[in-house]
């Protein structure tokens, strides 16, 4: 399975800063992309840049973006996208920028983002950009926002950090540096709590619990669900990391096997005298619903499920298992045995110190819906099924 783009951080990086909150400020910018407003985007060296979600630029933002910037307005985009877009033969770099001209229209803007559209009429030039700087954390910021991950951007020529503060302020902008953003997972996943838990008798586990983790900045909750007492067990628990699929797990859609493992892994544990599902909040491999559905059309289309994420612009799997350590970690669970076909589930497991002692095969019959999904997680993402 190809590795996670470097809009990510080193899992073996110390936080980007002192303040294990420093999340919140992503957060409050997440909001403001999604909300079709521009955001500052500063680096460690000094540099600074406004930033907009391509996906929702409109006439007035780009407009009010055009009149703010001091420098060439530009596209950041991932690797993933650029070679899409065939701007690129390979990725030699996660991410990329082009160079828009002066006249270039809202919906050129949306189709280097959304594959959907087509491809822009006339192709620019894509240059490298340097890893890490603020065109990255653009990126990063619109994974985080689960936007399409291609931002709209333009570098500020201001001397001083303190300049950007005075443009914020008087345009009323939301600033948010760069390590934040590629340490916001990590710094998410060491600030979960628990903030609510109660008993759920299940259809086929009565003795079930259900307990609720939020992080400090207010991100997504993530579930654990607790089936008997498995810190009792004379053997290491049996659990299972599920990743949210509201499709599968709610509506039974036959394009996956989502709900056929959710379900399954609910009667597996109960049979086996107790342990852990964690229900974790990463819809789509970690795109997010909406574009998980937009990956479905690409599908269709004829592309694979591990393609149809590229083509967006993300890679085949965007999921992180650092908030199931924490929660295994806090449930008192450093053994386990766990049920899944998919070895970067075990290998993220042990990255994070969680030992798995063995794990347990977890496969559900295909159907005529679903077969080339499965065969494509066998073949392409190296699930053992």
């Amino acid at each position: 399975m190809p590795h996670r783009q470097d809009t990510q951080k080193d899992p073996h990086q110390k936080s980007a800063t002192s303040n294990p909150c420093a999340s919140l400020s992503v957060q409050r910018a997440v909001f403001e992309l999604r909300s079709g407003r521009m955001v500052i985007v500063g680096t460690k060296t000094g540099e600074q840049a406004l930033v907009l979600a391509a996906e929702n630029v409109t006439e007035d933002n780009l407009k009010a973006l055009i009149s703010l910037s001091e420098s060439p307005v530009h596209i950041a985009l991932t690797g993933r996208r650029a070679k899409a877009l065939e701007l690129i033969d390979d990725e030699q770099s996660p991410a990329f920028r082009v160079i828009l001209d002066a006249d270039c229209t809202v919906t050129t803007i949306h189709q280097y983002a959304d594959p959907l559209l087509g491809a822009p009429a006339s192709a620019h030039k894509v240059h490298e950009v340097p890893n890490r700087g603020y065109e990255q954390a653009a990126i990063g910021l619109t994974k985080i926002a689960q936007l399409l991950p291609t931002a709209l951007v333009s570098k500020l020529n201001t001397s001083t950090a303190a300049d950007a503060q005075t443009l914020a302020k008087e345009h009323n902008l939301l600033s948010v540096q760069a390590d934040d953003i590629f340490q916001s997972e990590r710094c998410v996943s060491q600030t979960l709590r628990r903030v609510s838990e109660a008993p759920v008798p299940l259809q086929d586990a009565e003795n079930a619990r259900v307990i609720a983790y939020r992080p400090v900045d207010g991100g997504l909750e993530h579930l654990a669900i607790v089936i008997g007492d498995p810190q009792k067990s004379d053997k290491p628990a049996l659990i299972r990391i599920h990743s949210q699929c509201f499709t599968g797990d709610l509506l039974g859609s036959l394009r996956c096997d989502c709900g056929d493992q959710l379900r399954g892994a609910i009667q597996a544990i109960a049979k086996d005298g107790g342990g852990v599902l964690l229900y974790l909040a990463q819809e789509g491999r970690g795109i997010g619903l909406v574009n998980k559905l937009r990956a479905y059309v690409l599908q269709d289309q004829g592309t694979d499920t591990l393609e149809a994420n590229e083509k967006l612009g993300f890679d085949a799997d965007e999921r992180v298992y650092l908030p199931a350590a924490f929660m295994l970690n806090d449930l008192g669970l450093k053994q386990v045995r766990l049920l899944t076909n998919n070895p970067t589930k075990v290998q993220g497991l042990t990255d994070a110190n969680i030992e798995v002692v063995d794990r347990v095969s977890h496969a559900f019959p295909s159907n005529q819906h679903n077969e080339t999904y499965l065969n494509t997680k066998k073949v392409k993402a190296g699930h053992l099924l």
